[in-house]
């Protein structure tokens, strides 16, 4: 049975995205069967894989509507072992479409439990809100991995997401578990930096993944050329860094 993994935080630029694709992309490499699903309406994981956001007419849009199958809306890569679900724009208007809905939070859960049977991990990249869309991916998933920047507003709302997870779990999902905490965008030349990573795993301790990932250059290219860095540039730093992570998470679940 596959593990439906979120990841989620409200803040935007804190690194979701690029931990979606790459994560996957990861998990892939290591040979694990993985789906992406793209529920930002940005769409930034689907044309980070070199999709032409344009050009889709199936995605999570339809699929939370449940005019489609999933299996409808899934597309291959050219990274190994990883399919996506992809987003549109469209789905910025989902929140309002599924207000008057029954069990509005349960839509995505309903439409994509069947594919742990076919998948090692399936990875939601969330919306940077903390909306209906967030909400659905929380009630769907087994897990959540909550990318923190290390910058100084860092854990700035994290409370406020942990307090949306406590009431997920509460309500939609008792058996929403934390993943664990990353720490992204780390800069080993700042102070800065090296005090957000103390202060994170002095509060968070064993919550906080091993795993750190660095500022890299590399890694802010690859989504221009339509690549996870496994595909642009095996040997960066950044490649390096989400190997491990996947490696931790395979470990973790194993």
């Amino acid at each position: 049975m596959g593990k439906i993994i979120a990841i989620a935080n409200q803040k935007g630029g804190v690194g979701k995205t690029t931990t979606s694709v790459n994560l996957a992309a990861s998990l892939g490499v290591l040979e694990k069967k993985v789906l992406l699903i793209d529920a930002d309406p940005q769409a930034n994981a689907t044309s980070g894989l070199g999709i032409d956001v344009e050009s889709v007419e199936l995605g999570t849009y339809q699929l939370l509507e449940h005019s489609i199958k999933a299996e409808e809306a899934i597309i291959g890569t050219d990274s190994p072992n990883l399919d996506i679900i992809p987003s549109h724009i469209d789905l910025v208007a989902i929140e309002i479409e599924l207000v008057d809905q029954d069990q509005r939070e349960y839509m995505l859960k309903k439409a994509i439990g069947h594919l742990r049977e076919k998948y090692d991990y399936v990875i939601i990249d969330c919306a940077p809100s903390l909306g209906l869309l967030t909400l659905n991916a929380l009630t769907a998933a087994d897990s959540v991995i909550i990318p923190i920047q290390c910058e100084y507003f860092a854990l700035e709302g994290l409370g406020k997401l942990l307090n949306t997870i406590k009431s997920v779990q509460k309500i939609h999902n008792d058996k929403l578990d934390i993943e664990g905490l990353l720490l992204t965008m780390y800069d080993s030349r700042l102070r800065l930096s090296n005090q957000v990573v103390e202060e994170v795993q002095k509060h968070f301790g064993e919550m906080v993944f091993q795993t750190i990932i660095q500022r890299n250059v590399r890694l802010s290219e690859a989504p221009s050329h339509g690549e996870s860095i496994i595909n642009y540039d095996a040997s960066s730093r950044g490649a390096t860094n989400y190997l491990s992570l996947a490696h931790e998470i395979i470990k973790k679940n194993s």
